[in-house]
């Protein structure tokens, strides 16, 4: 039998909230901490947090610095960081795929063995 495609899921990385953070640090290629913040509807605080756990798994470097006299922190994916988003993607592709396979044509559930019996 072979994996099931949620168990190649990270689980640093599927949080809602980290997976926002590495896909617009994607996007921007260096993400600012306040456009993070208001383009994922987060507390300053709770980006903080999750920024933490990224960065201590090695996904993101976190560069504090000046902008003319503002304090500007700027958040980047590293290579290990791309790889996982990738990887990420392509897990949730595989899922989608499967259970995409899995449907019938009239958009009911495939039955076999690992469909529940139907109630009697």
């Amino acid at each position: 039998m072979t994996e099931h495609p949620t168990s190649g899921l990270d689980d640093v990385v599927h949080q809602r909230v980290r997976l926002g953070i590495l896909a617009v640090a994607k996007e921007a290629r260096r993400g600012e901490f306040t456009f993070l913040r208001t383009t994922l509807g987060l507390t300053a605080g709770n980006l903080s947090q999750h920024l933490g756990v990224l960065e201590k798994a090695g996904l993101v470097t976190i560069d504090k610095g000046y902008e003319g006299k503002r304090a500007r922190t700027w958040i980047q994916l590293t290579k290990a960081g791309k790889k996982a988003l990738h990887d990420e993607i392509a897990a949730l592709r595989s899922l989608i795929h499967r259970l995409e396979e899995a449907e019938e044509p009239d958009g009911g559930a495939a039955s076999g063995p690992a469909a529940a019996p139907a109630p009697h």
